[in-house]
């Protein structure tokens, strides 16, 4: 075979998928050794754009274009299975057809919103500088935490959706320059995951769908929780990956607005997380006594709510599955990634220069 030919098959469109993807990957490794390349070009260049004509677009449909895209990819899978076993499809065309899809799939992902994997971490690119652990320190920071929560306490009947939306969106815009995002970087618009119930099962409260730049929130949310989980899901549409970035973020956007809800529902989210972080610490007790009977039946609600929808081998097999997911994307505590928001808001807490810029920023808005 000469040389022409082998290139020729090489080179074969039915592999353009594969070559697109091996790009792809190649990049990723390069972005993720220069992120502050990374942070100017995509995250602050190029991703700003992909979000804004996206979410333009899926805007207009009340219903996920995510899902619906997951659901297609389904239905393709299956009528490609039923055309094999009726011999209409051979081996080799069913192997192609799959590698390029899967593939395309990756690529995808990758332009549209996950290169955002390797921008510069939270520390550098909001200039909080790191702190070194202090029991003593932490203790007291949990201390305060438990004292905002009760004095936030609010008891919510029924929540005003596009009210809470629009005071996320605004406290989003206030802390833009503080949160180094370029907003608006797009449409925000929630929508309900369309299998919510499913989804509940493995106590997943909302995502992100990257391919078409869309919030997605479960429908049984409780109104507590509302407020933060949809901060936290805008967060990932501005660009933000990391499980922790996003709690962090969700919780000044929160915490910082004006509204006793926003601020309530960021400290019982924060609140759990100082809370787990302590448990097996002597002072446990004492500091859980502190808390107010209202804020502690809130949490015994939340807690029973998901325990009653919650099924344990979905939730076991989806938590496996988005540790990989998040190991494989240089996130290396997995899952465990959440917790480590209390790593960030202490970093925050102990850096005065950090506090004076956002003090700053909150007053000159006012």
């Amino acid at each position: 075979m000469n040389t022409k030919k082998q290139l020729k098959q090489i080179f074969d469109r039915r592999w353009i998928g594969l070559w697109l993807a091996f790009f792809t990957f190649v990049l990723t490794e390069l972005l993720a050794a220069f992120p502050a390349f990374t942070e100017s070009v995509y995250s602050r260049g190029l991703y700003p754009l992909v979000a804004t004509v996206l979410s333009s677009v899926s805007r207009w449909f009340p219903f996920s274009l995510d899902d619906l895209f997951y659901m297609g990819l389904i239905l393709l899978g299956l009528f490609s299975i039923l055309m094999l076993v009726l011999w209409r499809m051979r081996w080799r065309s069913f192997f192609v057809l799959w590698l390029n899809a899967l593939a395309f799939l990756y690529v995808l992902f990758y332009w549209l919103w996950g290169f955002n994997y390797y921008r510069q971490d939270l520390n550098e690119r909001l200039a909080i500088a790191e702190s070194e652990p202090d029991m003593e320190v932490f203790i007291a920071k949990l201390s305060d935490l438990i004292e905002s929560a009760n004095a936030a306490y609010v008891k919510v009947d029924t929540l005003n959706v596009a009210r809470t939306d629009s005071l996320v969106e605004a406290s989003y815009e206030q802390l833009a320059p503080f949160l180094g995002i370029d907003y608006p970087a797009g449409v925000r618009r929630a929508k309900p995951i369309t299998f919510s119930g499913f989804f509940a099962k493995a106590t997943i409260l909302g995502y992100y769908g990257p391919f078409f730049s869309e919030v997605q929130l479960n429908s049984h949310l409780l109104s507590i929780q509302y407020p933060l989980v949809l901060a936290h899901e805008k967060a990932h549409q501005l660009g933000v990956t990391g499980e922790a970035e996003a709690n962090f973020y969700a919780w000044m956007v929160c915490s910082n607005s004006q509204d006793s809800l926003l601020q309530y529902s960021a400290h019982v989210y924060l609140l759990r997380y100082f809370l787990n972080q302590a448990y097996e610490l002597e002072a446990y007790p004492e500091l859980v006594k502190q808390i107010s009977e209202p804020v502690k039946a809130d949490f015994r609600r939340i807690r029973d709510h998901w325990l009653t929808l919650r099924n344990v081998q979905i939730d076991e097999y989806a938590s496996k599955v988005n540790d990989a997911y998040l190991k494989t994307n240089k996130i290396e505590k997995g899952i465990d990634d959440y917790s480590g928001v209390v790593k960030y808001v202490m970093d925050f807490s102990t850096d005065s220069v950090a506090n004076k810029r956002l003090q700053k920023l909150l007053t000159h808005r006012k």
